[in-house]
């Protein structure tokens, strides 16, 4: 499965705000600034995940998690970035990958998905935090 660096920054952000209290209000030019995101790439990452009920938002006041970290999926945030179907796609992207014309690993991705969605669902925001901040 291959995700964007918009996905990769868009879990750096979440993490971010997930370090501080439940609806803290924090700018987007902090979150760039601190997670070494460029500002106007954030812009449009923190509008899709407001947009998909990740974040909230007071205008000219910053941004907040929308639930508790442990209530966000990894899952979520994929999704909110890469589309709804992303667990449905083909492994290579291709458009015509199918039961008729399969790349070479559709058979296997396809028993593969279910598991790797699944474990999507199960690692939550607040897991990445803390494994962020535990030592190595």
């Amino acid at each position: 499965m291959k995700l964007s660096r918009e996905s990769r920054y868009a879990l750096v952000a979440l993490t971010f705000l997930a370090q501080h209290p439940q609806g803290t209000l924090i700018e987007s030019r902090e979150i760039a600034e601190a997670t070494k995101v460029p500002a106007a790439f954030l812009a449009k990452i923190l509008a899709k995940l407001m947009r998909s009920g990740l974040l909230t938002s007071v205008r000219g006041g910053g941004y907040a998690l929308a639930r508790a970290p442990e209530q966000i999926t990894v899952r979520d945030a994929l999704t909110a970035i890469e589309g709804v179907d992303l667990f449905a796609r083909c492994i290579f992207w291709r458009d015509e990958c199918s039961e008729e014309s399969p790349c070479p690993l559709h058979t296997m991705w396809g028993a593969v998905r279910p598991q790797v969605e699944t474990a999507m669902i199960d690692l939550k925001i607040a897991d990445i935090g803390s494994r962020a901040s535990a030592p190595r």
